[in-house]
């Protein structure tokens, strides 16, 4: 499958800049499953700003 970056970037709240998985979502999904994690995207602007990916801070958000 192609991957569409410019839909993706118009899509993608992730402010992690030095990241070279950015705007390639199955890359990114990928990399943050393989570490325990959830991508950027399913954060609030708020929690996302604080790089925590953890499903544990998911947690917290949602409890909030």
């Amino acid at each position: 499958m192609e991957c569409i970056m410019e839909k993706n970037r118009s899509l993608c709240t992730c402010t992690y800049e030095p990241c070279g998985r950015k705007h390639k979502c199955c890359e990114c999904l990928h990399y943050h499953r393989k570490n325990g994690e959830l991508p950027g995207c399913y954060f609030s602007a708020e929690y996302e700003r604080t790089y925590d990916r953890s499903i544990a801070n998911f947690l917290r958000m949602h409890r909030k």
